[in-house]
């Protein structure tokens, strides 16, 4: 990691990552409340690792199977339209000044992330 992107996810907790991080992993606790729901709050805690430390990494949004389509679609339905709705209000406060566009991108990111979490993989750039 380089000093710039260390220095992005100092201040990336101050501009809302860890709020984002705690909603992921509030979401994964309750995922992991049903056996059903484990694979899903697994997925929820990976995330949620990932919003701790987002610069640095990049989603790829590749093949989707049908079991990836299927649990999206359950997934947005129990929890990640709220996930996606908090990632984009805290992206628009944000970008309301120049100093924050940075981490309202992060958040629009996550949003996205938010909305269809299975099949998507994550991946360090170095």
């Amino acid at each position: 990691m380089t000093l710039l992107q260390i220095l992005g996810n100092i201040a990336w907790l101050l501009f809302g990552g860890l709020l984002s991080a705690i909603g992921w992993f509030l979401a994964g606790c309750l995922c992991c409340i049903t056996v059903i729901g484990i694979p899903v709050g697994l997925q929820c805690f990976k995330f949620a690792k990932m919003v701790l430390l987002p610069f640095g990494t990049v989603i790829d949004y590749g093949s989707m199977g049908s079991g990836s389509i299927v649990l999206n679609v359950i997934w947005i339905l129990l929890g990640g339209l709220e996930l996606a709705l908090g990632s984009v209000i805290l992206g628009a406060v944000c970008c309301l000044t120049i100093i924050g566009i940075p981490f309202g991108l992060q958040h629009f990111k996550f949003a996205a992330l938010a909305l269809t979490p299975f099949g998507a993989q994550i991946r360090r750039v170095r």
